[in-house]
């Protein structure tokens, strides 16, 4: 007689991962902006940045199901106009924000993103809200 009943015992050891989102305001002249973030599970709320000042605030999830999308949506003081981007992207952003994940804002009306493997500041586009 066979015995055809396998038992298969798989421990699975879910790592998991924080990585801190920073958001810089380099505006200048004085200008703040207001700053709403939320993923799918969380949602900040509406924050004014001074200018020259910065939020920060840790998101996390682990190797399984991996971190949430954060979007973000931003209006400089003074403007009607809202901007949006995401401020983490597991798919765009798991290897160039290994730990942190850092936005900054300067006053020439771009956003720049911090990457972590090359140490270098690179260019991302804001969408118009």
């Amino acid at each position: 007689m066979v015995n055809n009943n396998i038992v298969v015992r798989a421990d699975i050891n879910v790592v998991r991962r924080e990585v801190r989102v920073r958001v810089i305001n380099r505006l200048g002249y004085g200008q703040s902006m207001i700053l709403h973030c939320q993923s799918s599970l969380d949602d900040i709320g509406s924050v004014v940045v001074e200018d020259g000042r910065e939020m920060e605030w840790i998101i996390s999830g682990n190797e399984v199901v991996g971190i949430p999308l954060f979007h973000c949506d931003m209006k400089p003081s003074g403007s009607s106009d809202w901007y949006s981007f995401n401020a983490y992207d597991q798919e765009r952003d798991h290897a160039r924000c290994r730990s942190e994940c850092r936005w900054m804002f300067p006053n020439n009306g771009a956003l720049f993103g911090y990457d972590q493997r090359f140490a270098r500041w690179v260019w991302f586009p804001l969408r118009l809200t």
